[in-house]
């Protein structure tokens, strides 16, 4: 079947990616490039080149090797997400450069290189999980650990390690051991917190309700939440009473509303809540990305 185009849905995403793209964009230039912390990435790879094609800007570097991943995005992955991701590069490059033509940064914030690195790493971290979510990157080694991901299986964020490894022994050799050591660490807490804020943004609740009210409890969740539910019957173990189950799978906010109509509605009814990291099919995430 021919997925149907949902311009407000599009529209949401590309709020999102940009969103995404800022974050890191501001967490590369602000944090890592002024204390030459290449933590991986083709930002950090154009780190590693620079100081030896001082003609070249980090954001024109960043811009040339991404031309040569996107033909792997749309061979390996999908067209989709080879469109996006071409297009995120270019937008995160020119962030970047914009940054530096406007926002100048003549040396880091503070002396301190590792509060220089957690902010830069948070920061990167947090956007390029945005990113993805939007079935994107920001090319470069992301594409390398989105096709880890979809054919080893292996989350993005332990994948975007396993890749970001190799920029960080180049790291060591162009800014030292010190600088290396701290690029090492900025990845590894990369790849960390963007596995726990991928988790967290696809975390959903699996409700099971049982109520004299379920009718009005079933007309809610459909016409209200706009959600599906799925009916069990069970049998009381006490009373041997077959009883209605309503089973459905909502967001937080969602579950909050549901959770305030039956407290409104049948204050008896008994329900048992999931917590569920990640939902593919129709009205969730699609099971293409």
């Amino acid at each position: 079947m021919k997925k149907v185009f949902n311009a407000k849905e599009f529209l949401k995403e590309m709020i999102l990616l940009h969103i995404g793209l800022i974050i890191t964009a501001a967490g590369t230039y602000f944090f890592l490039v002024p204390n030459d912390i290449a933590a991986g990435g083709v930002s950090g790879l154009a780190m590693v080149i620079q100081p030896y094609i001082p003609n070249l800007s980090i954001g024109l570097l960043m811009t040339l090797m991404n031309l040569v991943l996107f033909v792997v995005g749309f061979v390996f992955i999908d067209s989709s997400f080879g469109a996006r991701s071409v297009y995120a590069s270019f937008a995160f490059s020119l962030m970047v450069w914009i940054m530096e033509k406007t926002m100048p940064m003549s040396k880091p914030f503070t002396d301190d290189l590792l509060i220089e690195l957690l902010f830069g790493s948070l920061l990167c971290a947090v956007g390029i999980a945005i990113v993805f979510e939007q079935n994107a990157s920001t090319g470069g080694t992301d594409i390398v650990a989105k096709i880890l991901n979809k054919y080893a299986h292996i989350e993005l964020g332990k994948a975007l390690l396993i890749v970001d490894l190799v920029i960080t022994i180049l790291a060591t050799y162009t800014f030292g051991i010190k600088k290396g050591m701290y690029a090492l660490l900025g990845v590894i807490i990369l790849g960390i917190i963007i596995d726990v804020v991928i988790s967290g943004l696809n975390d959903y609740k699996k409700v099971e309700i049982l109520s004299t009210e379920g009718e009005k409890i079933k007309k809610f969740i459909i016409e209200e939440l706009d959600r599906g539910a799925t009916l069990y019957i069970g049998k009381g173990a006490y009373t041997n009473e077959e009883k209605e189950i309503i089973n459905t799978v909502l967001d937080k906010k969602q579950f909050i509303k549901l959770k305030k109509f039956i407290h409104e509605t049948d204050r008896k009814a008994f329900i048992i809540t999931y917590n569920v990291h990640e939902t593919l099919g129709e009205g969730f995430k699609s099971l293409s990305n």
